[in-house]
C-alpha cells in the first residue's frame, strides 16, 4: 500500500481528525482559514474550531483575479497560469497560519480547499442545449499539497455536477450534518457575495431539506463601492447606504429578473448580478443620474427584498422558523434591520455563533466537513434528488509527493 493511502486510511480510523478548511469567496477579500478538530461523521459529526483567521488578499491578487472573474471572455493563458499560482499562494497562506498558530504541519490530517470560483454556469443560465451545468474553481490542490506537505482534498463541486446537480450550493451538506435540530425548524442563511440558504425542518426528514441560492448578497454593493469610492472595498457599517434614499422604480426593476421566478433550488452568481445588471436596470428606469448614496440604498434594499422573499418561502412550510445567519452580510446593520422588518413571520434572527460556529468561519468549516465525509463518511445520508441534492461524496485527493 502506498504510504499516503495508508496515512489516509489511518486518518479515517482515528476518533478525531485535524482538518484545515479553506474558503475564498466571490468578495475576494481574503482566504478564510479554519483549523478544525472533527470527530465522527455523518449525522454524528462534531466540530471544534481551534483557530480561525482571514488572510487578506493583496491588491495584486485582486487585480489578477478580476481579469478573469465572472467574465464570459477572458485571457485563456492567464486562466491557465492563475490555476497553479493561486494554489501555491493558498498553500503559503496555510503555512503562514500554521506557523503563527504554532501548529506542526505533520499533525494535520488533510487540507480542504474550495478554490477560487471564477465562473459559475448552470444550464438555466447558459442556455446551450448541448451542455449541462458547469462551474470552474482555480487554485490547484496539487500545488497546495506540495507547498504545505499536507494531503489536500479539493475541487468539491465537480462531483455534484457529475451527479446531476448544479455544483452549488454545497452548504446544504454541512448544514444538514452539523446544524440539524430535532427541537426547532432552522434556516441557515449565508450572505456572502451571493446569498444562499438551507432549510432544516425539525422533523429531520432529509426529503424535506433543501438549499438554494437566493440572489445577490453583497456582490453588487461591493463592486459599486470599489468602482466609485476610491480605497474602499465595501460599505463599512452601511454608512453610504444609510445616507441615501431607496429609489422604488429602480428597486422594482432590479427585482424583475426571471431568476427570481424560478423555483428553488437554483444557483446563480456575479456572472448575472453585477454592475452591468445594475446599469441595465437604471437605463430602463431613467435613473442613471442617481447619487451614489441613493444607488447604494437601493442595492441594499434589493438584497434585503430577495433574501426576505426566499426566507418567507421557507417559513411558510413550517411554523416558528429560526434564522441563523453567517457571511459578510451580517456585518451590514442596514441589511439586517431590513430583514427583521420584512420577515415578521420568523421566530428569531440569530447568527451561527450561538451554535458554536463563528459566522465568518462557517463556509471554511463546511468544506472541512465535506473533506471529513470524503475521509471518514459512509454512504451519504443526504440524498434528495427532487431538490437537486445528490447523494455523493465530494472531493479530489492530492498527495504532497
Amino acid at each position: 500500500m502506498h504510504p499516503h493511502i495508508a496515512a489516509l486510511y489511518n486518518s479515517a480510523q482515528k476518533p478525531s481528525r485535524l482538518i484545515v478548511g479553506l474558503m475564498s469567496g466571490t468578495s475576494l477579500d481574503g482566504l478564510d482559514v479554519a483549523l478544525c478538530k472533527v470527530s465522527g461523521a455523518g449525522l454524528n459529526t462534531h466540530i471544534e474550531i481551534l483557530n480561525f483567521t482571514t488572510v487578506e488578499y493583496s491588491g495584486d491578487y485582486k487585480s489578477k483575479i478580476k481579469q478573469v472573474f465572472a467574465k464570459r471572455e477572458c485571457d485563456l493563458e492567464l486562466v491557465t497560469l492563475l490555476h497553479p499560482w493561486v494554489g501555491k499562494l493558498h498553500g503559503n497562506m496555510v503555512n503562514q497560519c500554521l506557523h503563527t498558530w504554532q501548529v506542526n504541519p505533520a499533525s494535520i490530517d488533510v487540507i480542504a480547499s474550495h478554490g477560487q470560483t471564477i465562473y459559475h454556469c448552470p444550464k438555466s443560465q447558459h442556455n446551450h442545449k448541448s451542455f449541462t451545468n458547469g462551474t470552474l474553481q482555480i487554485g490547484d490542490s496539487d500545488q497546495i499539497a506540495v507547498t504545505t506537505g499536507i494531503t489536500t482534498i479539493g475541487d468539491f463541486r465537480q462531483k455534484h455536477i457529475a451527479a446531476g446537480g448544479e455544483g452549488a450550493p454545497l452548504a446544504v451538506y454541512g448544514d444538514y450534518l452539523f446544524f440539524s435540530s430535532l427541537v426547532e425548524n432552522r434556516i441557515l442563511l449565508n450572505m456572502g457575495g451571493i446569498a444562499n440558504l438551507t432549510f432544516l425542518p425539525k422533523s429531520g426528514d432529509a426529503n424535506s431539506v433543501f438549499s438554494s441560492d437566493i440572489g445577490p448578497g453583497n456582490t453588487i454593493m461591493d463592486a459599486y463601492v470599489q468602482k466609485y469610492f476610491e480605497g474602499m472595498h465595501f460599505d463599512d457599517g452601511a454608512k453610504i447606504a444609510k445616507a441615501g434614499k431607496v429609489n422604488m422604480p429602480l428597486l422594482h426593476a432590479l427585482c424583475a429578473d426571471d431568476f427570481f421566478n424560478l423555483s428553488m433550488p437554483k444557483t446563480t452568481g456575479p456572472e448575472v448580478f453585477n454592475l452591468a445588471y445594475l446599469k441595465a436596470a437604471q437605463g430602463l428606469t431613467n435613473t442613471l443620474d442617481l447619487t451614489h448614496h441613493d444607488v447604494m440604498a437601493t442595492l441594499n434594499a434589493f438584497s434585503a427584498n430577495v433574501i426576505s422573499d426566499a426566507i418567507k418561502q421557507c417559513a411558510k412550510h413550517e411554523a416558528n422558523c429560526v434564522v441563523y445567519a453567517s457571511g459578510g452580510g451580517i456585518h451590514n446593520p442596514l441589511l439586517m434591520e431590513q430583514l427583521l422588518n420584512l420577515c415578521p413571520e420568523v421566530k428569531a434572527f440569530k447568527n451561527t455563533q450561538v451554535l458554536g460556529i463563528d459566522p465568518d468561519a462557517k463556509e471554511a468549516v463546511l468544506f472541512a466537513i465535506l473533506a471529513n465525509e470524503c475521509l471518514a463518511g459512509e454512504q451519504q445520508h443526504l440524498n434528495n434528488t427532487a431538490q437537486g441534492i445528490a447523494g455523493v461524496t465530494m472531493g479530489k485527493i492530492s498527495f504532497p509527493d
